[in-house]
Order: C-alpha cells, then structure tokens, then sequence
C-alpha cells in the first residue's frame, strides 16, 4: 500500500505489503504498538541477539521466524522481562519508553500477555484455576471465590476457541493440543480493545489444522481491535498464511526486519531462515532414502554390508529378527553399537513384517494394520480420531483394551504390555512432548542417549563405558547436535537438537519398529531436514517406522503409505502419489484446506494490486520496497509470489521453483495440484520449511 505523501511519521511503505486495510492504514498514522530498537543479549560468552530492531503496528500479525537458538525465545524473554538486555537497547510500547529491564508487572501493565514455548501451564492445577490465574474475584464479604462465575468465564472463553476442554481436569492429565489451547485462551481473553501486544512463542505448535484456521479465526477478531500481535513459529505456512509482515533473525540478528508477506513462499522464508536454500530430503544418495519397503541384504558370510543409516552418512548396521541379542532380563545389552547376534543368513533375507491386529484404546477400535520391514507408514486423521494414541499403545505407554502385537516369532498381548516389554521387544517410541515425557532435562546429552541401552545390563554385568562413550558421540555426530558436549544438560540446548537428542536415546536402541508421534513439531529448517533424512535412513536398514502426524506435508514427504482414520478406524489407505493436499481431503473430506487467514489475505492482495494498478510510474515510489525499518526489499528472484499468487511477473521464481523441486526423483512425495490448476509444489520443500 502507497502511503500518501506528506505524511508525517515512518518511510513510505510499499506496493504488495501483507497488512490488512485495518493494519495498513492505523499504521500509516500512528505510532507503532511496540518499537524494538538495538536490543542485544549475551550470556558468558555467546552473543544470542545482535542489535534486533522491529516494530509493531496496531492491528498487525507479525511473524518472527529463525532457526533454533536464533534468538527467538530469549527476545520474548526479554520483552516480558525474563531475561535482562545488554545496555544499549530500547523498547517502547504506543510511544512510551520502557525502563529496562523491563518488570513483568510493567509489561503486564501496558498490555504485553505471551504464551511461552513451555505454556507456561500449572499441571496440578484445573484447567479453570489455570486461565483464571490472577483473575479470580471473591466474593465482598466472604472472601469465598465464586466458582460458578469463574466456571462460566472459563467456559466462554474455550467456547470462542471452538474446543471442549474438561474445565475441571487437570491440566496434566490433557493432551498436548488441549493444553495448548488452555494456554493460548487463557493470553487472548486479556486483549484489550485497540490496545495491547501478545507474543506466542511456539504455542500453536501442538495444533492441529482444524484448531490453527480456529486460531487465527479469533486471533483475527482480536487484532482487529488495534491489538498487535508477534507469532513465533517454525511453521513457514503461519506467516505465508497469516501474518502481515515478517521479521527473520539468523544468530541472533535481524536479517530481514518487517518484511511484508505479501507474494512470498515458503521457500523464499527457507532461504532467509538457512542462509540458503535448503536441500530437499529427497535429494540425498537412493540408497539411503529409497521409497518403498527396504530389503535388508547381506552380500556373503561375515561381510558387512554397506548401508547408511545415519545423517552423516557413516555406517549403520543391519537389523534382523536375529540380531537382537537379549540379556539376561530380557533386554538390549548395551555394552555394544552393535547387535550381538548377526545370524541373518546369506543370501537376500529381510526382517518379518510387522503386524497389529485388533488394535483398541481410549478412541481406536480393531483396527488392523501391517507395516513392512524398511516402510514408513503414517497415520492422521482430525483430532479425536484416534491415530494420536496408536504409537502409545504399540510402545505400551497407554493401556490398550484389546490387540495383538507379532513380530516373527514374538507375538505380545497389548492389553498386559508395558513400556519395559515393548523396548526388548524391538520397539521405540518417540513421543511428542519432550518436556515431559521423553527426555530428563537435568541430565547430560550423553545420559539421555545412553538411558535406554543401559537398562539392558543384568544386575552384575558392568557397563561398558568406551562402548557407551563412542555409542554416544556415534549419535551426537550423526544427527548434528549442536553444541555437540556429551556432558552439556539437555535443558540447555534449543528445541530442535532436544528433539535430535531424543531421536538419537531410542534409534541407539536399534529398534524392529520406531514408533514417532510428531517427530519434527517445533524445530527448524535445518534441524528438520536432518531429522527426516535420518527417520529415512533408519528405514532402509530395515527399521519399520509409524509416524502419527497430522502435518500434511511431512507425512507426504516421509510416508511410502498413510492411513486417515475417522472415528477411531481406518477410514482411507493413501498408497500412490502421495501429496498435502491429497491427505487433507482424505482428512477433511474436502478438495483443498482452507487458508489460515482468508478474509484477511485476500484484502491484503486485493489492496496490493489496488495500489499496483494506480501506482503513477514516475515521480512516485518504485518497485523496490522501502519497509518501516528501512531495509530495502528489492527485485530478486526469492522474494516472489506463492503458489495461488497474484502478482505479475513471477515467471522465473516460478521456473526457479520448479527446477527446485523438479531435482528430486519422479517416485517422491510432491504436492501437485492439478485439480485446481495451481503450479506443482514440492512436498519436501513444503515439508522442510515447516507447514502444518
């Protein structure tokens, strides 16, 4: 949107930006909700934030988005006064200079509420003590809390998300989603008409498709106020989708500040985020991530064979029904990377097929399934269609009330299975709350890796601490760890190598089945790739692997077969072509899903190409667009428009695109949307940068 000239205030903002009428013009008059200006943060040594600026305007979503440890989370920190920034900075809030560090009562006081990426929830607490916190009214006389009243306030507030949450329940008892929810209600019914800031540091993380279009939903009647908002999220789609403008910081610095959104893809913010553009999984050696079940071959007697199964490429070893030595409790010795039977005979042999009969759990009911040896099958469906329990049952972390579990000769009772039987039994789990189910955070990298294999030794078998001590620099190395310190807390480290870490503790194991329930939810560009290629590589040594997700994207890049269930059963089997959008119709019963913010953006682009046809060609601004903080946004090939665009001259990002994704084999995942005419998108591309 041109500004006018002769107005007072910020430089002329430019033809295509992404903000609304609403944000564009309260923008054009006003001072912005929040300024950030040269705010930097160190702790000992590491630098995490280099003089970040970016402002905020009324009515605004705005995207914050960088790989983890970019700086992120501590500039939330920093705004809610968690952290203290180093001298030099300054934060305004309308106009009003803050005093750093800022007091959380302060920041409460000019109207900043944030969902942290912890959630920041009370688990022994109700979920209606929980988004009352600090609101709950006694009664005059009495003192005595009017649980009726708080009960009706609570339940409207959920009511406007368009969820059902327990309100009496625990919140440590909820699914992540739920909880999510509860933390996100409980930041939003503070909004303040025409006023106030809410930052989301990563809390839509848990969301599934259906509960994030219902976010934004809300979220849109609230900025709609003058309430800003800043959404930091890895999901590259949030800010395609639905922010107005976008800020990316890269070690800790703003590489791009206020960039609107309007006419960029997915990929282009890959770019930004990486520095590069980022390697689609599937263009890695066939070998490793060939499509279909993989057959596990050993060339002649003692020889080994030479399979990848690693991110780095170093060697892994073959798994079969044989190769899974037990002690003497039944379990994994850890004493060794290796398995200690390797009696596969020659010749061409694979390990059995995995099957799962009559299936039963809170939601699932006899369901059946079979997963063949080196196949990644995924599982999704809407909330409370039961795919979200099945990893937990198969791991026997969840009670199941009916199923059968056979693996070659093994075939194990669901409803007597535990967690302790399923590990010797060859299954791992990685779950999707790390935080709180999956990893100990007070202990080190190499304690974690470690965990699983170390419960294998007998009550008087020492633990081999060379072995144990390679084993784990082996993982730290091959999924890329960073900082990669076997002794460094697992707490210390960013969400995406938590969640390599975790990867690492159970792929050690050399699971029969690898069982992931979100795998790459909330990590990066960088960290997700990695985390893909090595789910890919673990399977053509032979691993079966479950993934129940329900980003689209992912499962399209990663699955040889997904299964949609409905109302606790198999309701479709998706085989060929597996494309996002192809999962979502199955999912939702629908052609196409629906954009996050559709009345919003498409009032963004109708203004863009308003002002683009009006726009007098001289005299006035030119193409090169002028953002508030001044950096310039000029003609390149990256900043182009997204698949459904309407913008002109996007011909060569298009061709740029299409070489892109055209690298990758004919039999990968992709996106293609033929139906609608749309330009075909890489679903490895879309996978990577994050889309849910």
């Amino acid at each position: 949107m041109v500004r006018p000239d002769g107005l007072p205030g910020e430089v002329p903002r430019a033809v295509g930006t992404g903000l609304t009428v609403r944000a564009a013009e309260s923008s054009a008059v006003t001072v912005p909700r929040l300024r950030i200006d040269r705010i930097s943060k160190t702790f000992g040594r590491a630098r995490v934030l280099r003089k970040v600026a970016l402002d905020l305007h009324p009515g605004e979503i705005h995207g914050l988005i960088g790989q983890n440890g970019s700086g992120k989370s501590t500039l939330a920190k920093v705004l809610t006064g968690y952290h203290a920034p180093d001298p030099g900075g300054q934060v305004l809030v309308d106009g009003t200079l803050l005093r750093l560090p800022i007091r959380p009562l302060d920041a409460r006081a000019h109207g900043l509420a944030v969902v942290h990426q912890s959630l920041g929830l009370v688990n022994d607490y109700s979920v209606v003590e929980n988004l009352r916190a600090g609101r709950l009214r006694a009664s005059r006389f009495s003192r005595r809390i009017d649980w009726k009243h708080e009960l009706a306030e609570a339940r409207e507030v959920l009511d406007r998300f368009g969820r059902s949450v327990p309100l009496e329940a625990k919140v440590g008892s909820l699914p992540e989603e739920d909880r999510a929810t509860v933390a996100i209600a409980r930041a939003i019914q503070d909004a303040r008409e025409g006023s106030g800031l809410i930052i989301f540091d990563e809390s839509t993380r848990s969301l599934t498709r259906r509960s994030l279009e219902r976010f934004y939903e809300m979220l849109d009647e609230v900025v709609s106020s003058g309430t800003a908002a800043l959404v930091i999220t890895h999901r590259l789609e949030e800010v395609v989708d639905a922010a107005d403008r976008v800020t990316v910081l890269r070690d800790g610095c703003a590489v791009e500040s206020g960039l609107p959104t309007a006419g960029l893809r997915e990929a282009d913010l890959a770019e930004l985020v990486v520095g590069h553009r980022a390697q689609a999984a599937r263009d890695v050696p066939t070998h490793r991530l060939g499509r279909g079940p993989a057959i596990v071959e050993t060339e002649d007697a003692g020889d080994s064979p030479e399979i990848s199964g690693t991110a780095d490429g170093s060697a892994a070893h073959e798994v079969s029904d044989n190769d899974r030595s037990e002690g003497p409790d039944g379990t994994v010795p850890a004493d060794s990377s290796t398995p200690a039977d390797s009696s596969t005979p020659a010749g061409g042999t694979r390990p059995a097929t995995i099957r799962l009969t009559g299936v039963s759990g809170k939601v699932l009911d006899q369901v059946d399934l079979r997963i063949e040896p080196g196949e990644v099958l995924g599982v999704t469906g809407l909330a409370g269609s039961g795919y979200e329990e099945l990893p937990y049952l198969v791991a026997g972390a969840r009670p199941a009330r009916a199923g059968r579990f056979t693996v070659g000769t093994t075939d194990l009772d669901l409803t007597e299975l535990d967690t302790q039987r399923a590990i010797a039994a060859g299954v791992a789990l990685v779950p999707e709350g790390r935080e709180h189910a999956g990893l100990a955070f007070e202990l080190s990298i190499a304690e974690n890796i470690a965990l699983p294999r170390s419960q294998g030794h007998g009550r008087w078998k020492p633990v081999n601490r060379g072995a144990e001590h390679s084993m784990v620099r082996h993982w730290i190395g091959a999924l890329d760890v960073r900082p990669p310190r076997p002794s460094m807390p697992v707490g210390k480290l960013s969400g995406g190598n938590q969640q390599k870490v975790l990867l690492a503790k159970w792929l050690a194991t050399h699971p029969r089945l690898l069982a992931l329930h979100e795998p790459t939810q909330a990590v990066d560009v960088g960290a997700r790739q990695t985390i893909v290629e090595t789910i890919r590589s673990a399977a053509a040594t032979g691993c079966a692997v479950l993934v129940a997700g329900s980003d689209e994207n992912e499962l399209a890049l990663l699955c040889d077969r997904v299964l949609v269930l409905r109302d606790g059963a198999v309701a479709e089997e998706l085989t060929d072509r597996i494309s996002p959008d192809a999962i979502v119709a199955a999912t939702f019963a629908s052609a196409a899903r629906q954009a996050l913010r559709p009345s919003a953006r498409a009032q963004a682009e109708g203004v863009a190409a308003t002002d683009s046809d009006t726009a007098a060609p001289a005299g006035g601004i030119d193409d090169s667009a002028v953002v508030p903080d001044g950096a310039v946004v000029d003609d390149r090939d990256s900043i182009t428009n997204s698949d459904t665009t309407t913008v002109d001259d996007t011909a060569s990002a298009t061709e740029n695109d299409s070489a892109t994704a055209g690298d990758t084999d004919s039999d990968t995942a992709r996106s293609e949307r033929t139906d609608s005419g749309d330009a075909p998108a890489s679903a490895s591309a879309a996978s990577l940068t994050g889309a849910g």
